[in-house]
């Protein structure tokens, strides 16, 4: 991957957080922009989304987002100046589900080899 993907991929990842953050703060609230992965030519871009809740909450604002995508293209072309703005794909980020899944797994294998053996 380039240096300047790299860079835009950080800017439209900061940008599209705050544009959320502003302009849709109550819908929004449990939202995060995880990571974003554009295509080398710019034109399509992935947006990794982690959303607080069960899984049906976050299929919910994935929808919501994916409605959205039209408005946040248009003002995020409004603040960032490239050639071709990027077509959004929205998926949902699960590494923090597994992460805590997985850190609940050593927890409970520390405390097995904790308790005395009788």
């Amino acid at each position: 991957m380039s240096n300047r993907t790299l860079r835009v991929n950080e800017l439209i990842q900061r940008e599209l957080s705050d544009i959320l953050r502003k302009r849709y703060q109550s819908e929004a609230v449990t939202i995060t922009i995880s990571a974003v992965s554009t295509a080398p030519d710019l034109r399509d871009c992935r947006v990794h989304v982690s959303v607080v809740g069960d899984p049906d909450f976050a299929g919910q604002k994935l929808r919501w987002l994916r409605k959205k995508e039209r408005d946040l293209r248009q003002e995020l072309g409004r603040r960032i100046i490239l050639k071709y703005m990027p077509k959004f794909t929205f998926a949902l980020d699960t590494s923090t589900a597994r992460g805590n899944r997985i850190l609940g797994i050593l927890d409970e294998l520390e405390e097995k080899a904790e308790k005395p053996k009788d």
